[in-house]
């Protein structure tokens, strides 16, 4: 006999289709009254069966056009927010397109005859269901609402956040949105920031264009528009800005620099804010930094076993110097606290001195340089040699000054962490040096020189295949013969990663272990070059190497690599 899966039940489906046995179904009509749902979904919850087999069961059964991913990318927010949210949410449905008989919704049940004759009467029109699937509808509910509510509904999404603007004698100055509910450009700035400490945006930058402000969130390490209000409020924006940070509103010809504590029932943000004059108007650029609980350890950042290893050796030595380095936003800051992290113990004295203090560490002493009071690196420091410590992080080396005491505190017994920008492990001595510390002093006070970058992670949801071009692998320094060894891997982009192909970073490192024979090429004033050459033969790998080794794995893109590494020859 035919086996018609229109008269079969949706587990006599799956067994025949293969993807379920007959004692999982017998197991999952037992369980299913526990979990209060439909046999499909009670197989998939107890994993014998994934989302893309139960939709090709209801194909089958119900011959319902199933939706796919790559059809989500690019919907029509006009068209979506026809059906009010809480409607789509509550009842897990999503109008993606329309003709020019109904409006094509795309159901998790597409049988439901009481959502569908509620869809008619919202929509006032017929209504031609489609499946979905659940975790994808959810991600494009997410995606598009929360667009809609970011752009169309701009005015209306102000949640109950509170402004608190710090002041230079550090008073709290209060800007409550709710006291102001008719002010467009407050309702703006509570939305523009509050979307950004959702997003878990570092940056935010506000850029006024001809016609229209343009509002980035840079999020992973890359700047992604997030919504263009009408270029008449940008002056009010930077005016309600500069307020909240205490700075001078009739001064629109010179930079300026700020800073604003914010408190919100999602977490407490402190807000680096700059102020440029452009030719069309001025750009503020804000750097959030997150004043909760540090949640990240060395086994988190990217650190292979032989990196892991290399660093923690250095970071348990008694005295000596540890230099992180890598331009801005490589996460050089975030590496060493998470260090101190490790290290951490009722019997160590750890004192930092940063500008600014960008995580909150338990158990450290931590002290935050301030301009304005002459509170310098330099005078900090020295401050700190009478509070007997015993490591101390400085947050970066920008003077002879700094560096000079930095050398000091390493050469009279202590374990120091600091940061300097540079482009690669090497260039950091040959920095060193350009400041103006002696080579001797160099010599005898480095340990470990580490440079560092973020790259960013191939979505999961989206890897596939990828062919790269020939420019790209020559960008790359690949040839072709190794190129036919390597699996390249991509994100074609989806739901879950906001269509770019990546969600979240990781860190690659080259490490510079000051043995006995750099220590005497940089005691000889060695240049950056022969000094690397050296450190290739004690089996450093480049920053370009540890991308490279990143890629084979099918971790990051080529894309990645070209952007962040330079392939050297020596």
């Amino acid at each position: 006999m035919t086996f018609n899966p229109q008269f079969a039940r949706i587990g006599e489906i799956l067994v025949h289709e293969g993807v379920a046995t007959e004692d999982q179904v017998k197991e999952a009509l037992v369980k299913q009254g526990n979990f209060n749902l439909k046999i499909g979904e009670t197989l998939r919850k107890l994993g014998y069966i994934t989302e893309q087999d139960l939709l090709h069961a209801l194909y089958l059964q119900l011959e319902y056009e199933v939706v796919h991913e790559d059809e989500l990318l690019d919907l029509d927010s006009e068209i979506v927010k026809l059906i009010p949210e809480p409607f789509a949410v509550e009842n897990r449905v999503i109008a993606i397109k329309e003709d020019a008989d109904a409006v094509i919704v795309a159901m998790t049940d597409p049988e439901n005859i009481v959502i569908q004759d509620h869809l008619k009467k919202i929509l006032n029109r017929p209504v031609r269901p489609v499946l979905i699937g659940d975790s994808i509808l959810t991600d494009t509910l997410e995606r598009y609402y929360k667009s809609i509510r970011t752009t169309s509904q701009m005015e209306d999404a102000v949640g109950n956040f509170e402004f608190v603007a710090v002041d230079e004698e550090e008073n709290e100055i209060t800007i409550d949105s709710k006291k102001d509910v008719d002010a467009p450009v407050v309702k703006l700035v509570n939305l523009i920031i509050t979307e950004a400490i959702k997003s878990n945006t570092t940056d935010i930058h506000i850029e006024p264009l001809s016609k229209e402000t343009k509002v980035r969130f840079r999020i992973d390490g890359a700047l992604r528009e997030v919504m263009s209000p009408p270029i008449g409020l940008h002056t009010g924006i930077v005016s309600l800005i500069k307020v909240m940070s205490k700075l001078n509103i009739a001064e629109r010809r010179l930079p300026q620099d700020g800073h604003i504590s914010l408190k919100t029932s999602i977490k407490s943000v402190d807000v680096r804010v700059s102020i440029v004059p452009t030719v069309t108007g001025e750009k503020v650029v804000m750097r959030l930094l997150d004043k909760g609980e540090f949640g990240f350890s060395l086994t988190t950042l990217g650190f292979n076993k032989r990196d892991h290893e290399i660093f923690g050796k250095w970071l348990r030595r008694p005295y000596g110097i540890t230099i992180v380095s890598g331009p801005t936003g490589s996460g050089k800051s975030t590496t060493l606290h998470a260090a101190l992290k490790e290290i951490k113990n009722v019997e160590t004295n750890i004192v930092t001195v940063e500008d600014p203090v960008e995580y909150r560490l338990d158990g450290i002493t931590q002290i935050e340089t301030n301009a304005k009071i002459d509170l310098t690196f330099g005078r900090a420091l020295r401050s700190v040699l009478r509070q007997d410590p015993d490591i101390v992080l400085i947050g970066e080396i920008r003077d002879e000054e700094t560096a000079d005491i930095a050398i000091k505190f390493s050469l009279t017994g202590h374990l120091v962490f600091t940061t300097l920008h540079a482009n690669d492990a090497t260039s950091t001595i040959t920095r060193m040096l350009d400041i103006g510390i002696p080579p001797y002093l160099v010599a005898s006070s480095l340990n470990l020189v580490m440079a560092q970058r973020l790259l960013r992670l191939i979505c999961p949801h989206c890897k596939t295949d990828y062919q790269p071009t020939d420019q790209e692998l020559n960008d790359a320094g690949i040839t072709k013969d190794e190129a036919k060894k390597i699996k390249f891997k991509h994100g074609s982009g989806c739901v879950h990663c906001d269509n770019t192909g990546y969600s979240g970073r990781t860190g690659i490192f080259e490490m510079l272990e000051v043995s006995p024979a750099i220590r005497k090429l940089i005691f000889e004033s060695a240049n950056q070059d022969t000094i690397k050459i050296e450190a290739l033969k004690n089996g450093m790998l480049t920053l370009h190497q540890s991308g490279m080794e990143k890629m084979r794995l099918g971790i990051t893109t080529i894309t990645e690599i070209i952007k962040f590494t330079v392939a050297e020859e020596l």
